[in-house]
């Protein structure tokens, strides 16, 4: 029986429609059950049947989840277009890097700055990628236009309340959109994804 309930757990972790329909309660049991035990040879209808529905109390909707989307309702949105991201190798030197940032920040626009260990990414409106590109030109490992950026203006209440970058991060892979890259600064959720995929998007962040 927990061997069922584990192939059937990860039967539905990996397959976001049907989670999602669970978490809904809009799904039939029954036919998810035959699903399941078609494709993962199961004869056990009745324990993948249990297990199914027993997976709904896990998902439902926790206090935090309703807390994340009150969270979210009263946020508010701020969207910046032709924006590019640059990776640049991890060894460039910090003053060119301030050098570029003060430069930037002289003309009211905007660096965002994120230092790893594999490269440095570098946040830009595109009407600094000549500027990038010349400066940077031996160092640069790859270069995405064509993006926009999506800041969720938060309140303070952010600090307390956990899951709200996973729960953004799963309702936008559930929805086929891919986060390029995500920063934060202290109430601010600032999410970068494809200029193709800000529709959808705005959709899927209006909690009205």
């Amino acid at each position: 029986m927990q061997n069922i309930t584990k192939i059937t757990e990860n039967y539905i972790r990996t397959h976001p429609a049907i989670k999602q329909s669970i978490k809904n309660n809009i799904i039939n049991y029954s036919k998810l059950a035959r699903l399941i035990s078609k494709e993962k040879n199961i004869k056990n209808f009745d324990a993948i049947l249990i297990a199914c529905r027993r997976y709904y109390d896990k998902i439902k909707k926790s206090k935090f989840e309703v807390s994340i989307i009150d969270l979210l309702k009263k946020s508010r949105l701020s969207i910046r277009n032709k924006i590019a991201v640059v990776i640049l190798e991890p060894h460039v030197r910090s003053k060119i890097l301030l050098d570029l940032q003060k430069e930037i920040d002289e003309k009211n626009e905007i660096m965002r700055v994120v230092k790893g260990e594999s490269g440095i990414t570098l946040v830009i409106t595109e009407d600094f990628l000549d500027k990038i590109e010349k400066k940077f030109k031996n160092n640069i490992l790859k270069i995405s236009n064509n993006l926009v950026e999506i800041t969720i203006k938060s309140s303070e209440r952010l600090e307390n309340i956990p899951g709200v970058t996973a729960y953004i991060y799963s309702l936008f892979g559930e929805n086929d959109i891919n986060i390029q890259e995500t920063l934060s600064c202290w109430t601010d959720t600032i999410i970068i994804i494809n200029k193709g995929d800000l529709p959808k998007s705005m959709d899927l962040l209006n909690f009205d």
